[in-house]
Parts: C-alpha cells; sequence; structure tokens
C-alpha cells in the first residue's frame, strides 16, 4: 500500500474534525477530492479504515492503528523541516499542541501568538481536550506537548510551570453576593448555577458532593463567554478561570467573587512525553510557554 503525506494528513484532519466535510476543509481540499482519497485509502488497505454514521465519522481499529502511525510520521517529517531549517529563518513544521479549557480561554492565545509571529513556517495543531485525557494522550506519543492542571495524573510526563489558575465566584451586579469579596464555595453551592460543559464542572460537581450537595446546573455550555453571558442575565451564578471572568466583566454587569477554598488555586502545567528528548521544533516552544519571563 502507498499512502502519500497529503493522504496522512486528511486522514488526521478527518478524525480530529469528526467529520468528512469539515476535514476536508481543514485540509484545503473539496468534499468530493477527500471523500475519494478516503476511498483510495481503504481500497489500498484492504480494510475499512472509517465508520460512517449521521453524526459523523468514527475510526475503524485498522483506522486507529493507521492514525497512531500517521501521527508518527507527520512528526517526524515535522522535525525534519525543523532540522532542515535554520534558526536565522525561523523553525518550519508543526507541533501538536493539545490544553485544557482554561489554558485556551485565558493565556495561551496571548503566549502561542509572539512565538507563532517569530517562526511563520511553523504551525500548530492545537485542540481542546480534559486535562486527564491529554495526560494520556501525550505519555502514550499521539501529541508533543499538553497543558494541563495539576489535578491530573502526570505520571511517567516531563512537566514545567505554565500558570496559575484561579476559580472565582461570577454573580450578577445586583445579585445579594455582590458587594462580598470572598466567599466559600459550600455558602453557594446550592443557588442556581449556571455549568461549564467540560472537566471544571465536574470537579465542582466532585466538590459538591464532598459536602452533601447534589449540584445541577440549570444550563451547561461549552464557553466561558457564553456562561458569563448567562449570569449578567440572571439565570445564575458561576464558578470560572478568573482571567475569563475579568475578561467578560469588561462589557457585562458582573460581579467578581474570590473562592477560600484552597481547591480553587490550580497549577497549569505544560508536559511532554517523559523518557524522549523533544525535536528542535518542540524543544523551542516548550521553552517559549514555560519561560519565566510569561505573565502569570
Amino acid at each position: 500500500m502507498r499512502f502519500d503525506l497529503a493522504d496522512l494528513r486528511l486522514f488526521i484532519a478527518v478524525l480530529d474534525a469528526g467529520s468528512i466535510t469539515r476535514g476536508a476543509g481543514a485540509a484545503n481540499l473539496s468534499l468530493a477530492a477527500a471523500s475519494e482519497r478516503l476511498r483510495d485509502m481503504e481500497i489500498a488497505s484492504g480494510v475499512p479504515l472509517l465508520l460512517r454514521n449521521r453524526r459523523g465519522v468514527v475510526p475503524t481499529r485498522a483506522g486507529d492503528t493507521l492514525a497512531h502511525h500517521a501521527r508518527v510520521v507527520l512528526r517526524q517529517v515535522g522535525a525534519m523541516q525543523a532540522d532542515l531549517s535554520g534558526h536565522a529563518r525561523g523553525f518550519r513544521g508543526s507541533v501538536r499542541l493539545l490544553a485544557n479549557s482554561a489554558a485556551i480561554s485565558g493565556l495561551l492565545p496571548e503566549r502561542l501568538g509572539p512565538f507563532l509571529a517569530r517562526h511563520p513556517g511553523t504551525d500548530v495543531d492545537l485542540a481542546e481536550r480534559p486535562s486527564p485525557d491529554i495526560a494520556k494522550v501525550v505519555a502514550g506519543g499521539r501529541a508533543e506537548i499538553g497543558i494541563v492542571s495539576d489535578a491530573a495524573d502526570t505520571s511517567g510526563l516531563e512537566t514545567r510551570p505554565f500558570a496559575l489558575d484561579r476559580l472565582i465566584l461570577v454573580a450578577p451586579r445586583d445579585h445579594t453576593l455582590a458587594s462580598a469579596k470572598r466567599v466559600a464555595f459550600a455558602t453557594v453551592a446550592e443557588e442556581p448555577m449556571v455549568g461549564f460543559d467540560g472537566a471544571l464542572q465536574v470537579q465542582l460537581r466532585e466538590q459538591a458532593e464532598r459536602i452533601g450537595v447534589g449540584l445541577r446546573p440549570r444550563i451547561l455550555l461549552r464557553t466561558f463567554d457564553g456562561l458569563a453571558r448567562m449570569v449578567a442575565d440572571g439565570v445564575g451564578i458561576a464558578v470560572m478561570p478568573q482571567f475569563a471572568a475579568r475578561r467578560a466583566k469588561r462589557s457585562m454587569p458582573l460581579a467578581l467573587l474570590q473562592l477560600t477554598d484552597p481547591w480553587a488555586v490550580r497549577r497549569l502545567l505544560v508536559c511532554t512525553r517523559g523518557g524522549s528528548e523533544p525535536g528542535p521544533l518542540t524543544l523551542s516552544l516548550l521553552e517559549h510557554l514555560a519561560s519565566p519571563g510569561n505573565p502569570e
């Protein structure tokens, strides 16, 4: 069988998007061209690589195997390009970076911007995942760099500090709690809440269970901006990262209260696979993200 790099990039794009249509767009191919390439790949391999359903596509066991090797090949190609390109012209290649919702909605974009501006030949394949999933993917060698909460199991990974992630309570400006500056989670856990559809909500549910409260948010949202908008409209209170709350407060009538619980201050870590030497491009990005000069 013979697959070229364009085939491998398309296959990975389709899996990451969960859709042939979106994957084709990410690979800058028409839907017809992408479908034909995928069909030829399945014919060449002699086995189905994708299961198609109404929600999109998922890999077969053979597809999972191909995806693993495709990522290895593409990383090696990126490392080769980085090695061949001099520092004077900047790195060339791609790094797969997974980050949790707190990092992606907060400090990560402003840290990535200067690096990418200095290295116009570099691409970052960025995806959002829960911290425990990120740790497993990086440990398995399917991503070069991850940004996780220190609550995740990072055994087998090399870690460096990235930032502090402070969780705070957000309430409407006219809420009875609005005049307070600090509050314990136990005093507000039974208030009507707006929840975040991600790992943060899992953490809050676990903390509520420890104090005997069954957390039942009125609605779950996928963005912190949407979360803040619901709070400002009076739907309920919410817990969210401080940097996201401060950004939302610039345009919305919100009150921000510090949570006094120790678990409300989390460390974000940059992690790589333990026991392996990162390539030059990955190492450069890693050192930039973990630089002490970056603001927390």
